[in-house]
């Protein structure tokens, strides 16, 4: 098995998978202040708590957004596992033909989510990361990523709200009972998780007109579970996407 490490500019997720079955997803908080004694205690409790044997760890791949919590999350691995971390970046082969005007800009969890997709569903694909933001990329019939769109994530639209809106106080999100809220705390939840699932059944819509043709859509991200249920659209919930890319990307360059 490998630890698969993504780093989100709000959670970093941490699991350990191999070719047949993934043994744990968790999530801790992203905190640029942390050193990499304190990341190391993070994995090590982990990994204490699933039973993981640090001997049955092959390698380590790390997946980051936020570059400067990358090496201290390098040097957490090395502590733990005595090995060095492979970083999904410039120079790792990755299989993916990337047709951006600066294919370098892309995310590494992007990629890795798209490798993983590629892998299992079937083309063209619509692939929808629901984290801090909300990201959604898209691979036509000959397997190439031809692009895709950032929008705020559903904690930073409910973030925004509460904060501009002096008689609005931070909720959950939860569903409502009804669409039509009848409280103000209905009114936010209903607002929230609709206008998130109505704008992602209308983006699929718009992309599939720009395609030509009828997309297999897979979502994935922290946040997805609370929304995808909410949508019209026909959209598969894989939490396990970006650790199979990430196993994968091990795979090829190891």
């Amino acid at each position: 098995m490998i630890l698969a490490i993504d780093i989100g500019n709000t959670n970093i997720v941490v699991g350990c998978i191999d070719e047949e079955k993934t043994y744990f997803i968790e999530r801790v908080s992203t905190d640029r202040s942390k050193t990499e004694l304190e990341y190391a205690i993070d994995i090590k409790t982990i990994l204490d708590i699933y039973h993981i044997n640090r001997s049955d760890i092959e390698g380590a791949i790390i997946s980051s957004v936020v570059p400067q919590i990358t090496f201290a999350a390098r040097l957490a691995v090395q502590k733990i596992l005595k090995k060095d971390a492979m970083i999904v970046g410039p120079g790792v082969k990755t299989g993916l033909n990337i047709l951006l005007d600066n294919p370098g800009e892309m995310g590494a969890d992007r990629v890795a989510d798209a490798v993983a997709a590629l892998a299992q569903y079937p083309v063209p694909l619509v692939i929808v990361d629901m984290g801090t933001a909300t990201t959604i990329s898209v691979l036509d019939d000959k397997k190439r990523y031809i692009g895709g769109m950032i929008l705020p994530g559903v904690g930073v639209s409910l973030d925004a709200l509460t904060a501009r809106a002096s008689q609005l106080s931070g909720i959950s999100i939860d569903a409502p009972r009804h669409v039509i809220g009848k409280n103000t705390i209905e009114c936010m939840k209903s607002g929230v998780l609709y206008s998130n699932a109505a704008a992602l059944d209308g983006i699929i819509d718009r992309i599939e007109e720009e395609l030509g043709e009828k997309a297999t859509v897979v979502a994935t991200g922290g946040l997805a579970k609370k929304i995808v249920p909410h949508c019209k659209r026909e959209i598969i919930l894989d939490e396990e996407l970006l650790l199979r890319g990430l196993l994968i990307i091990y795979e090829k360059n190891k």
